[in-house]
């Protein structure tokens, strides 16, 4: 593997877990009712300190320890994150303080049925952005498949919203932000892989048609919408539309994922599907290092990160 793709999946998760810890301090306020978020701070709903990160980081070092040690498997990566919420594991604080509400639904039909096939609400009216938030170790893992194997990386990236998240237009919205990530991981541009016409995604298309909200971004929504068109919301589609807007109207890491988590509401989150587009693109060697050196539990990122490049 070379230095440059290292560099960007280490860039992708250390991403993720930056954007859901600058934003967690602001999650659930409204745009414009907080001063700017520049660096790290405490506070926010769930008290935590400065550099702390949420539900979202923990769920895909979860996600990433199943991929690791159990290879693909849906229902070892629905118990690791059902012990995630039962007993805290994964967590910075060491106890679940923070769960979607449709990711604990899923996750009490799974205990109750062990099928994570069928433990994720289909339906479209489910459809909040807990699968893209911790999807990192999917594209990680599963980098080489891209660009000759789109197939199987489209399958894996859908299957790991059903658990969860089970319904169209999540999985087209984890099938396409992975073909993004793999994208960058392998280093093309962002001309390149957002264009609404890249030969990648036209491939992707032609395997399963995406749901029509996320094929909608993919020709380019991001990019002929601004705030307040552009919501931080929880709303999958607005979730990964916001990130995409931050990203492309961005120079670098740092602004791409600040203007990501200041348009508030779930802050966290847009931080944290923003910063794996991030740190895929610019790669962990040009992430801000008060950044990574303030990140809280580093080597709990450090050990999913080798469980899925080693």
């Amino acid at each position: 593997m070379s230095k440059s793709i290292m560099d960007r999946k280490r860039g992708c998760l250390l991403g993720l877990a930056i954007g859901d810890a600058l934003g967690a301090a602001v999650e659930f306020k409204p745009p414009g009712s907080f001063p700017l978020v520049t660096e790290y701070r405490g506070g926010g709903p769930h008290g935590l300190g400065p550099g702390e990160w949420t539900d979202d980081t923990s769920m895909a070092l979860a996600l990433a320890d199943s991929i690791g040690h159990a290879g693909w498997d849906l229902n070892d990566q629905a118990n690791r994150y059902l012990v995630w919420m039962r007993a805290g594991e994964y967590s910075v604080t060491g106890t679940c303080f923070d769960i979607g509400i449709a990711t604990r639904s899923a996750l009490l039909r799974f205990e109750a049925s062990r099928d994570a096939q069928t433990s994720g609400d289909t339906s479209p009216h489910s459809s909040g952005n807990g699968s893209i938030m911790r999807l990192a170790p999917v594209p990680i893992r599963y980098a080489e498949y891209f660009p000759n194997r789109i197939d199987e990386l489209a399958t894996r990236a859908e299957q790991s919203s059903i658990p969860t998240h089970a319904s169209e237009i999540c999985r087209s919205a984890c099938r396409y932000m992975t073909l993004i990530l793999t994208g960058f991981m392998h280093g093309l541009t962002r001309d390149i892989v957002l264009d609404a016409k890249w030969d990648a995604l036209e491939q992707l298309k032609s395997l399963a048609p995406l749901a029509p909200e996320i094929a909608e971004i993919a020709d380019g929504s991001f990019r002929r919408r601004e705030p307040p068109e552009i919501l931080g919301s929880g709303y999958v589609v607005k979730s990964l539309e916001a990130a995409l807007w931050a990203l492309d109207r961005s120079d670098n890491f740092r602004d791409a994922v600040l203007a990501a988590v200041n348009l508030g509401d779930d802050a966290d989150t847009t931080g944290a599907v923003c910063g794996q587009l991030a740190g895929a693109y610019w790669g962990e060697s040009h992430i801000p290092e008060v950044w990574q050196n303030g990140l809280a539990k580093r080597d709990m990122i450090e050990k999913a990160l080798a469980s899925i490049t080693g």
